[in-house]
């Protein structure tokens, strides 16, 4: 049985490395490159189709990861921040709901004080130890192997467009 949070939830906000990548960087003569799962992307973008916003919150600011949210149609971004709680914080007050109207899906310790922030906590199966043990949902999913697109499907069906 679900969460039956899921139903309340109006914003999935997301870290990205480790999340929506593997967390490996790939360093080239052009820059970072990173490799993101079309699994996760397709689901990203039903859950937008539905009108569920979605954010991405992360501590680096990669043009791979613009390029992706752009390509995904994902226009909030707080990207190169050390402050994940306060940038949640503003994005909920940007779309004028409260906090615990938000998921958060992340997988680093640095993580924690967003996901204890939001209403709804997530992180892929391979997230650090004292993650997985205070998020409401652990995906069977690795990061970057369909782990956003595991919530995104849940928050689809508590919508009812599963």
């Amino acid at each position: 049985m679900d969460d039956p949070r899921l139903a309340s939830v109006r914003l999935l906000a997301l870290d990205v490395d480790g999340v929506l990548t593997d967390g490996g960087l790939f360093y080239g003569p052009e820059g970072v490159i990173q490799r993101f799962s079309a699994e996760d992307g397709g689901a990203l973008v039903r859950l937008r189709a539905a009108g569920l916003p979605v954010a991405l919150v992360s501590y680096r600011d990669f043009p791979a990861t613009r390029r992706r949210a752009a390509d995904l149609g994902i226009r909030l971004l707080c990207l190169g921040t050390d402050d994940k709680t306060r940038a949640l914080a503003r994005i909920c007050a940007y779309l004028g709901i409260g906090v615990e109207q938000s998921a958060f899906m992340g997988d680093s310790p640095m993580d924690l004080p967003a996901l204890r922030l939001a209403g709804l906590s997530a992180c892929p199966s391979d997230a650090h130890p004292a993650v997985r043990a205070e998020c409401d949902i652990v995906t069977g999913a690795p990061g970057g192997r369909g782990a956003a697109a595991e919530v995104a499907e849940r928050l689809l069906g508590a919508l009812g467009h599963a």
